[in-house]
């Protein structure tokens, strides 16, 4: 497919003028001067897609999709790059939010996500760059999965009270490739609302990205009746688009369903271990299966999943490792007395942590305790915070 610009950005130049830095550079810079920028983008674009999925890795300028939305004269543009994947099945399309700068030396491109982009966020002029999007692009982000808060804030990508089928548990943004960043979802009222606030962009028909803070973004791909967004605040549970078999960007798509994907500071993340809807998901023995966990009730894919909603940075979902409740009592230890009990499932607000006697639950043993907003204390033994720690500081 043919390169796609604005009509301030259509140029005759070709690709072969542009050379990039290769990805993950701090500065990556294209050295031919050309005034348009959709070459040194597109070349950017096939270097990181010669780095990514098998079926991206021979994809030339035909293949590239870049649509320059907003510019300032000569020296500022942005806009989305996709590469276009087959359409097939396990293959999907590979896109970005771009900044580009031009100066003497040539145009310098950067991708969401990365240092540079942040980097070129701070100095774009607000014609190129909102105020909203600069606040979003240069806050730092927060350490990766790696660093051990799986915290996300993010409900599921429907409406909350309603239940939908789980119909692919973990897999790769391309199916079989790794991470397993994605889940399908389908059926309720066919609406794909946002996971959590942010700043969305139109990647191509059928595929909405929303990109959050902490450095975390989600993709939504397969949708009908998709928005056409370009930079706008979208806020959590905004519509995007409707459950569809949309592959305009490539893939394939045999029922109505979304292809929701997990990134986080510029390349897709392991979706398992995090919580959505207050549901913390699980990989199978291979991708499309696995489960989620809601407390001690487990839903394995084919089953339906109740949205909850978004769990808070401060909250916890009681898992009593087996159903009934967990005490509450009135200081951080079994030596305390019993002032009641939380039932399994619930969500509980913390207020503060200390350290008192070990217990043991489902993720493991911890002596931390966490004081609730109601003044009792419950083990965090059993409860899933996303973080192996204290939530709310110290008491």
């Amino acid at each position: 497919m043919a390169v796609l610009a604005t009509a301030a950005a259509t140029t005759t130049a070709t690709t072969a003028a542009a050379t990039t830095a290769s990805p993950g550079t701090a500065s990556p810079v294209a050295a031919a001067p050309a005034v348009d920028v959709v070459p040194a983008v597109t070349a950017r674009l096939l270097d990181q897609a010669a780095t990514g999925h098998p079926a991206l890795r021979a994809a030339g300028p035909d293949d590239t999709r870049v649509t320059v939305s907003r510019r300032d004269g000569r020296t500022w543009a942005t806009g989305t790059a996709v590469v276009v994947a087959p359409r097939e099945e396990g293959a999907y399309p590979a896109g970005w939010v771009f900044l580009a700068h031009r100066d003497r030396t040539g145009w310098r491109v950067a991708f969401d996500g990365e240092a540079a982009f942040a980097d070129l966020a701070r100095h774009a002029p607000t014609s190129v760059l909102s105020s909203r999007e600069r606040a979003v692009f240069t806050s730092p982000p927060a350490p990766t999965y790696a660093g051990g808060d799986y915290r996300t804030g993010m409900r599921l990508p429907y409406g909350v009270g309603q239940s939908w089928s789980y119909t692919g548990g973990p897999h790769g943004w391309g199916g079989s490739d790794s991470p397993w960043s994605s889940i399908d979802l389908a059926g309720g009222d066919q609406r794909v609302l946002a996971a959590r606030g942010g700043t969305a962009y139109t990647m191509c028909r059928g595929w909405i990205r929303v990109i959050h803070d902490r450095g975390y973004a989600t993709d939504y791909y397969h949708l009908w009746n998709s928005i056409s967004v370009n930079g706008a605040g979208v806020g959590e549970g905004a519509y995007l688009g409707d459950t569809g078999t949309d592959v305009t960007c490539g893939g394939s798509a045999s029922g109505r369903h979304v292809h929701f994907g997990l990134r986080q500071n510029n390349a897709y993340v392991p979706i398992a271990g995090h919580d959505l809807g207050k549901w913390v998901l699980a990989n199978g023995g291979g991708t499309y299966q696995g489960s989620a966990l809601h407390g001690s009730a487990q839903v394995n894919v084919g089953g339906t999943l109740y949205n909850h909603g978004a769990l808070g940075f401060t909250q916890g979902v009681v898992d009593s490792v087996g159903g009934g409740t967990v005490n509450r009592r009135s200081g951080p230890g079994t030596g305390y007395g019993v002032v009641g009990s939380v039932a399994d499932g619930a969500t509980v607000s913390i207020a503060c942590s200390a350290n008192g006697t070990t217990h043991t639950g489902r993720w493991g043993a911890t002596a931390l305790w966490n004081r609730l907003t109601d003044g009792s204390w419950i083990s965090d033994a059993y409860l899933w915070t996303g973080v192996n720690g204290p939530v709310n500081g110290w008491c």
